[in-house]
């Protein structure tokens, strides 16, 4: 028997803040109640649903707003990361969206959530690389990722 709750935090794949949703009994019981991210929703809950809504509107404007100027800081901006190589010119490992967020941060002290990397699968080649971003209340934004061998660092 599935469970109606009201969401008091925003919940990936699940729902925003202030939204009833109807959830399986064990992930309310184990995750969403325990974790304070949901109450279950009764009669005297819509005002608490009122409440949350225009809470939620307020901060979308004000995440959305951020997020912008977040994006328009990222134009044009390159990463750059030396890596080391065999004889045949092949990486050893490859570079993951949590590598690439810990680059935007080192690099360019801008944190992004590990989520917000859209990169499909893990850079294993050299070259340049147009990687995607999704920040906060979906923006889109993208930077450049060089990815260059050790070897080219030290004869540079």
């Amino acid at each position: 028997m599935k469970n109606q709750l009201l969401l008091l935090k925003d919940v990936e794949n699940l729902g925003r803040s202030g939204d009833i949703v109807t959830t399986a009994p064990g992930f309310a019981r184990n995750f969403l109640l325990p974790q304070g991210k949901a109450v279950i929703a009764k009669k005297h809950t819509v005002r608490l649903q009122e409440k949350l809504k225009a809470e939620r509107v307020k901060k979308a404007a004000a995440d959305k707003k951020e997020a912008d100027a977040f994006a328009k800081e990222l134009v044009g901006k390159t990463i750059e990361v030396r890596v080391k190589i065999d004889g045949a010119g092949h990486m050893y490992g490859s570079v993951t969206a949590v590598d690439i967020v810990r680059f935007l941060e080192e690099q360019l002290k801008m944190v992004v959530d590990r989520k917000g990397v859209l990169l499909p699968k893990a850079i294993k080649k050299l070259g340049t690389h147009k990687i995607a971003l999704k920040l906060t209340e979906g923006v889109p934004a993208s930077i450049t990722l060089e990815v260059q061998a050790e070897e080219e660092a030290a004869k540079e």
